[in-house]
């Protein structure tokens, strides 16, 4: 069955959630169009260029969305402490405390890898630039807070895996609560 659609961006949700369950490679036609409840014609109208541009449309959302939500708060807040506790709130909360898998690093681990290599590269470059950014205003060390802040991007990204692994967000939330604390502990 068929549905009527005005906007091509009331499609990236479902679009985005198909790729996060199946991956780029295993998302087909037929369980985008299950998804979006649209036929191959309608999905050709708004994407023209098939499945690639419907991936790297979902990209660019995640990315605005990150950019609006994480990113920037980070890299201009005055209050930096305040930014990375929002960031670790943003977090949670968009990736369901765990229970939402990081589409991104989906496609970082896939075959799809070398096809979106540079939005993969940029979201998490922006990412770990904005966030050390933060604690250099806080008072780390260029290199502290760069290692800090890659290690806050592992942790993340780890957590995302482990709670998945173990169908259990309780893993997430307490490891953004460590990471909180992690984060605005200076070290000596």
């Amino acid at each position: 069955m068929t549905k009527t659609i005005a906007e091509r961006a009331d499609i990236l949700p479902q679009l985005a959630e198909v790729f996060r369950a199946h991956g780029y490679e295993g998302a087909t036609l037929s369980l985008i169009g299950e998804a979006t409840g649209l036929g191959k014609g309608s999905l050709y109208h708004f994407f023209p260029g098939g499945k690639q541009q419907m991936a790297a449309e979902v990209l660019t959302e995640i990315d605005t969305w990150f950019d609006v939500n994480v990113f920037a708060p980070l890299r201009t807040s005055d209050d930096p402490a305040r930014a990375i506790g929002n960031m670790i709130e943003a977090v949670t909360g968009y990736f369901k405390s765990g229970g939402r898998v990081c589409l991104v690093g989906v496609v970082a681990l896939g075959a799809a890898r070398d096809s979106f290599a540079t939005e993969v590269h940029d979201y998490f470059a922006r990412w770990g630039d904005a966030l050390a950014g933060a604690l250099r205003r806080l008072g780390d060390s260029a290199a502290t807070a760069r290692r800090k802040s890659d290690d806050a991007l592992l942790v993340i990204q780890g957590a995302l895996v482990l709670a998945r692994a173990r169908d259990d967000t309780k893993v997430f939330v307490r490891a953004m609560s460590d990471l909180k604390s992690r984060l605005l502990t200076r070290d000596n």
